[in-house]
């Protein structure tokens, strides 16, 4: 089985719209600083990629299904082209009401990647800038980190907290690194 990384959208890869708001067309894309770095860096360490998204614009009918998804796959390629990697892309379309398993805070969109990928999830980090966030990667067994601006305090949600996503995966590679058994030298001289 797998580790996987599983990233917030709004917010973490890509600036938020301003409240009420969403993005729905891919000019409002706008990716933070840093994170085509940092999906290289969690690549490289040999994790799966995951982006796990509320979508209600779809619901709100601001956006179509196959838009929403026209611009998930741009955005690949982006990363891609950046040498970068997002294996898989999960959102949940609907709206609060009714309630369904898979919009955040419910973990089902990082259990149905799971059961479709092999991802280990106790071995699994989420990433994302709210509450819900966290809460849904606690729930389906992940560790946690929280993204804060600045002028935020500290919240205890979360395992890890950073300001951006390359800081977080840099906490996250550190963590794991000290978290590996050393390599048994025996049988050397």
């Amino acid at each position: 089985m797998k580790k996987a990384v599983f990233l917030d959208r709004d917010g973490v890869i890509n600036r938020k719209a301003p409240e009420g708001q969403y993005v729905t067309r891919w000019e409002e894309m706008e990716f933070l600083p840093g994170v085509h770095e940092a999906v290289r860096l969690l690549n490289q360490a040999g994790f799966f990629v995951v982006v796990v998204s509320n979508q209600r614009c779809v619901a709100k009918g601001l956006i179509t299904t196959a838009e929403l998804e026209s611009m998930h796959t741009r955005m690949m390629r982006e990363f891609v082209a950046a040498g970068a990697t997002l294996n898989a892309i999960y959102y949940c379309p609907h709206d609060y009401d009714p309630p369904c398993a898979c919009r955040k805070p419910q973990p089902g969109m990082l259990l149905d990647a799971a059961r479709e990928h092999e991802i280990d999830l106790t071995g699994s980090w989420m990433i994302g800038d709210s509450g819900h966030d966290a809460e849904a990667g606690r729930s389906a067994g992940c560790r946690t980190v929280r993204l804060i601006e600045n002028d935020e305090s500290i919240v205890a949600d979360s395992d890890v907290v950073a300001p951006s996503l390359l800081d977080a995966t840099r906490k996250i590679l550190q963590i794991e690194t000290t978290l590996q058994p050393p390599i048994s030298m025996s049988g050397k001289a």
